[in-house]
């Protein structure tokens, strides 16, 4: 059954779930803090529920509560304007771009630091070893 809403005001915008998840984002961290902590009160399994989903989630985590879907489903929105839809289009994928190099940056600034502490250790190991082989050895008497 199929059923079309005339009126986009009196439109379901998702389950009541998707809704009370993008309330809770826009009230912040605090918000579901308070959600889980209420939840503990009132029956302890949603808020169990509520924790676990807030650390699968990375919510507890990060500064921002809002997650990458959700920015993204915010900035795929026009304005009318396609002038300022396509500088917009341009800026954000000139940022993602950004963020993805720096991202790279970072993952070879770690692996090079890696392999430095890798390589120190190699040579401090050979060095006791060929310490250890050097020293005269005493025989029991």
């Amino acid at each position: 059954m199929n059923t079309t809403y005339p009126n986009a005001d009196y439109a379901p915008r998702g389950s009541w779930l998707s809704r009370s998840e993008g309330w809770l984002d826009e009230k912040g961290k605090g918000a579901w803090i308070a959600a889980m902590v209420l939840g503990f009160i009132f029956f302890w399994p949603v808020g169990l529920a509520l924790l676990m989903y807030m650390i699968w989630s990375k919510r507890m985590f990060t500064g921002k509560s809002c997650s990458r879907s959700t920015a993204r489903l915010m900035t795929t929105r026009t304005t009318g304007n396609a002038a300022f839809d396509a500088y917009k289009a341009d800026t954000l994928r000139r940022l993602e771009d950004e963020q993805t190099n720096f991202e790279d940056f970072l993952t070879r600034l770690r692996e090079a630091k890696d392999k430095a502490e890798f390589d120190q250790f190699m040579d401090e190991r050979a060095k006791r070893t060929d310490d250890t082989a050097d020293a005269p050895k005493k025989r029991p008497a």
